[in-house]
């Protein structure tokens, strides 16, 4: 699955399926994806719907920055997300353990 329908159509369709997710999360974050097919992607959890945009939309509490390929196996579940931080090829910045957790949930 292509990074754009990963973060356009499936990360919503999580966050509707689960709303407490997003309401657990209740923060933006900014997606950094690099590489072909990649971008740039707002995730507002503070609002109860319209979560994703393309483009940095306001300030983050947080931005993930990943290569589109690594970002597409981790969602797939062929990529641990901790052992893509831990490796380097996931990064957060500003590091939010507590929030990298919450987001986990959603991604996982």
């Amino acid at each position: 699955m292509a990074v754009k329908d990963i973060l356009e159509t499936e990360i919503p369709n999580r966050l509707t399926a689960k709303p407490e997710i997003g309401k657990d999360i209740n923060a933006v974050v900014h997606f950094n994806i690099t590489g072909d097919g990649g971008g740039a992607w707002t995730l507002d959890c503070t609002k109860s719907e319209g979560w994703v945009s393309a483009g940095t939309n306001g300030e983050s509490k947080m931005t993930i920055t990943a290569t589109a390929a690594d970002f597409e196996k981790i969602i797939s579940k062929q990529l641990s997300a901790q052992t893509a931080a831990m490796t380097g090829k996931l990064k957060f910045k500003p590091m939010d353990m507590g929030l990298a957790m919450k987001l986990a949930k959603l991604m996982g």
